[in-house]
């Protein structure tokens, strides 16, 4: 066995973990802040009726259980089997990919948590039917219209190519004006 490829491979690897728990950290605080906001309206609404609210440690916790069930879906090339012909059809297909992606996925941790504390099936699933239809499919469009700026944040840095979209909104305005100079 070759100890250098061996090296170069587990390298790659811990490369490859670094960035892979990167993107779960900007996937899962990007949800957690989206959230946060949620649920302080919400509360703030409630608030005006004497109801206690959802905690932030609610919305931490979906952020960080959604961010993973995200990053599963990249993983596993959800929406990359078709060629869209133009960017936003792109970031729209795969905004509702990942949206019905996460509700399915919702739907069994769901299942598995009533499980846990002891639940049947048909008592989970009751309780998601004691929910208006409406109540359900406005936090389901919520969570959509949660996904489509961070999935077309995340298209427009794949067609810019890897590292140009970070620079541009990182970068300050002399840099990018040079920059600009030197491409032309």
């Amino acid at each position: 066995m070759n100890t250098r490829n061996a090296g170069t491979d587990a390298l790659t690897l811990k490369e490859r973990a670094r960035r892979e728990l990167i993107r779960y950290l900007e996937v899962s605080g990007y949800l957690f802040v989206a959230f946060a906001v949620l649920i302080f309206y919400r509360n703030a609404l409630l608030s005006e009726e004497g109801v206690s609210g959802l905690s932030l440690g609610f919305a931490a916790g979906k952020a960080l259980i959604l961010g993973k069930f995200l990053l599963l879906g990249e993983s596993a090339g959800v929406g990359k089997r078709f060629r869209a012909s133009t960017l936003w059809v792109a970031i729209l297909r795969q905004a509702i990919l990942m949206w019905v992606l996460l509700l399915v996925l919702s739907v069994i941790e769901e299942s598995l948590v009533g499980l846990a504390h002891g639940h049947s099936l048909s008592q989970t699933l009751a309780d998601y039917e004691a929910h208006s239809v409406v109540v359900l499919f406005s936090k389901s469009l919520v969570l959509l219209v949660v996904l489509l700026p961070l999935i077309a944040t995340t298209e427009i840095g794949k067609a810019l190519g890897p590292g140009v979209l970070r620079e541009l909104l990182l970068s300050e305005e002399r840099e990018r004006e040079d920059s600009r100079k030197r491409s032309l």
